[in-house]
């Protein structure tokens, strides 16, 4: 298959459009990360995206849309205070957990009777929905477990031959997934963070907002079905071994430096992320970060944690993943 490169411009996004209409997969930027995009409303469609992405079939796919039609026409049953929080914070870097519309296939949704939509901030990606004009089922744009994608040329690399279209933008301006929020749930509940954080929420919501606890522990059991992307499987890892360690400032830099020393001494080239605790730099830098290294060829990277703020956290989580939770306490 040969992928067409399609500028965000008028022209561009009407072809990208057709494309989606047509039933075929279109990788475009949002706010977040690049989306891998298809009609969602298509179950042939949707299984491409799977396809491409050798994603496992329990994985459930986020539903975007650019308008309330569509939102009626993949969720149903809101309440009141439902739609209070929706509205007051779409569109934008969040996604909800939904009751599922009928017509909703359950290919989109990994067999689950919920639906995860969020309405994108992002005026590419919103044009592109409403130039399609069905609501687009749109995962990362990478292949499954690699880092998430933030430019053009992360997605090429991985989808270049696989997809019909990459509508080239700029860098995404936020640098992770959108948090999730499950609101068929009697307390909301975040199943993934992101750069909406807890806090945020809350103050929205009036009342408690809770984490899911399977962000504070790995999800072992084969019985246990994702209600959201990047809840169960390994994710965003690049070749490279990636090890966590955490702790002290003084004692985190300490441990590295060690650690670092014996893997150079064995003929082992690494590499050191330290974010310092500053989560928006983390959120927008980790992902190319990840993919640079392996570009590098760095065999080991070691990653300090300490002093993060709320959006450190969600960042964290996607580094938990990257490590396959191999994390170091000092």
């Amino acid at each position: 298959m040969k992928t067409q490169i399609i500028l965000p411009d008028e022209e561009g996004i009407a072809k990208a459009g057709q494309i989606l209409r047509d039933g075929g997969l279109v990788a475009f930027p949002t706010e977040t990360v690049y989306g891998l995009g298809a009609n969602a409303l298509d179950p042939v469609a949707t299984r491409h995206i799977y396809e491409a992405k050798g994603r496992p079939g329990d994985n459930p796919m986020i539903v975007h849309v650019s308008n309330l039609e569509m939102l009626n026409g993949v969720a149903r049953d809101f309440t009141d205070s439902q739609k209070d929080i929706m509205w007051k914070l779409w569109p934008g870097a969040i996604t909800f957990v939904l009751h599922k519309h009928p017509a909703v296939p359950d290919v989109t949704t990994g067999g689950l009777d919920t639906v995860a939509v969020r309405w994108p901030e992002r005026k590419e990606a919103s044009a592109i929905i409403e130039a399609a004009g069905v609501p687009i089922a749109a995962p990362s744009a990478n292949l499954s477990g690699k880092p998430s994608p933030t430019t053009f040329e992360d997605v090429a690399e991985d989808m270049d031959g696989r997809i019909d279209a990459i509508v080239k933008g700029e860098q995404t301006v936020i640098g992770i997934e959108s948090t999730v929020l499950d609101l068929t749930s009697d307390v909301p509940t975040i199943l993934r963070p992101g750069f909406i954080t807890k806090s945020r929420i809350e103050e929205v919501v009036g009342g408690e907002v809770k984490y899911d606890p399977s962000l504070f522990q790995k999800p072992d059991s084969d019985d246990f079905h994702p209600k959201s992307p990047g809840m169960k499987y390994k994710h965003y890892a690049p070749k490279a071994d990636v090890k966590i360690v955490e702790g002290d400032k003084a004692a985190v830099h300490e441990a590295i430096a060690k650690l670092s020393a014996e893997a150079v001494a064995r003929g082992i080239k690494t590499a050191v992320l330290d974010y310092e605790g500053k989560g928006d730099e983390a959120a927008v830098r980790y992902f190319a970060n990840l993919r640079q290294l392996d570009r590098d060829g760095v065999d080991v990277i070691y990653i300090a944690s300490y002093d993060w703020d709320e959006v450190g956290f969600s960042v964290m989580n996607r580094m938990v993943k990257s490590a396959g939770y191999d994390i170091l306490e000092v």
